[in-house]
């Protein structure tokens, strides 16, 4: 519920199966870290309504990977009966390789992401009131499971994202923050910004820049059709740099394409944030 602090479970067993008090909010992050071992078939993640065994709880949703097939299959059990399953032909997990999930909950749908990147969403079936147990099972190991509450500071599971293999990894926690890109950027590379924004903010900025620009602002483009900013709340910011544009994306879901003004992409050698913003972690893949 609201006042839930990010509960944080590490080395989790398997099956792992954990209530929430008070349910879960739309706008909540449920963050999943672990690998799929060798030889895997299938796992599952679930949203239940309690965790009765018999009878069997309801499961609002039902996430379910079959690595041997590559598809994910999403459903609904109520009464003890499945519904209509939803399957969708993709496969993010790959055998001995860690993922990060993340499953935003929102007041019409599940929407899931993995490895920052959008893999599908799931409408409610089932009345999000009635949701508060996440139980995965199957063929996994899960390093850490971790819930993201608007309105908590997520420093537990956030401070556990970053990866270790990364070319640049960086200490977030002052601002304005100023990351040198080695080699500058690049097209196919992505940089990750998790953070959180200030309880009373107003604006916060992030500037790929290179250091020789002259102190010139172009004309500006400001078209969103939603806002995906929210005082206080945790967010994953994800700038991809392809070769005509940046790409951004915001919790897993694009938001708009920025075309290169500057063609010298290989000049651009910062990456800056400032302004009412906490950073958690800022990589480069």
């Amino acid at each position: 519920g609201p006042q839930s602090s990010p509960s944080h479970t590490s080395r989790s067993s398997i099956p792992f199966a954990g209530t929430i008090l008070g349910g879960f909010l739309p706008g909540e992050m449920v963050l999943i870290q672990g690998s799929v071992p060798s030889g895997a078939d299938r796992f599952q993640v679930d949203f239940t309504c309690g965790s009765s065994v018999k009878p069997r709880a309801d499961v609002a949703f039902h996430f379910n990977p079959r690595i041997k097939k590559s598809c994910i299959v999403c459903n609904t059990l109520t009464k003890e009966c499945w519904g209509r399953e939803q399957i969708h032909y993709e496969m993010p997990f790959r055998l001995e390789v860690d993922f990060e999930l993340i499953i935003l909950i929102l007041k019409d749908q599940f929407k899931v992401a993995v490895n920052g990147a959008h893999l599908l969403e799931y409408k409610h079936r089932v009345e999000l009131e009635r949701v508060d147990t996440i139980s995965i099972s199957g063929k996994v190991k899960v390093q850490a499971v971790g819930i993201l509450s608007p309105s908590s500071s997520p420093t537990s599971p956030a401070g556990s994202l970053t990866n270790q293999d990364t070319e640049m990894s960086m200490r977030t926690d002052s601002i304005p923050f100023r990351g040198q890109l080695v080699n500058g950027l690049s097209v196919g590379r992505s940089i990750i910004i998790k953070g959180e924004t200030n309880q009373n903010a107003e604006s916060f900025c992030v500037n790929l820049r290179n250091s020789f620009l002259s102190d010139c602002w172009g004309h500006e483009e400001t078209v969103l059709a939603s806002f995906p900013f929210t005082a206080g709340q945790y967010f994953e910011m994800i700038i991809r740099c392809d070769s005509q544009h940046f790409r951004v994306a915001m919790n897993g879901q694009h938001q708009l394409d920025y075309k290169h003004r500057m063609k010298e992409l290989s000049a651009i050698n910062q990456v800056e944030v400032k302004g009412d913003v906490t950073l958690l972690a800022v990589r480069v893949l």
